[in-house]
């Protein structure tokens, strides 16, 4: 007995949704900024990531001279 074929259908996730909703509803332009101002966020978070880690090292050498 042959097993029956099976088909894979990829459900597409959230992201994927809000985006071809995104298409649908924004124009180009408005589409590209609201991408550009997301990229901005996550820049700007990495930064202050990096200000926190650079403040930690900075802290433990001060540490490190003074003990």
């Amino acid at each position: 007995m042959q097993a029956a074929p099976v088909r894979a259908t990829a459900i597409p996730s959230v992201t994927d949704a809000l985006r071809a909703m995104e298409t649908l509803l924004l124009g180009s332009g408005q589409r590209t900024a609201r991408r550009n101002a997301w990229t901005s966020v996550l820049e700007d978070r990495r930064r202050a990531k990096d200000r926190v880690e650079t403040q930690r090292v900075l802290e433990a050498a001060v540490a490190a001279r003074t003990s």
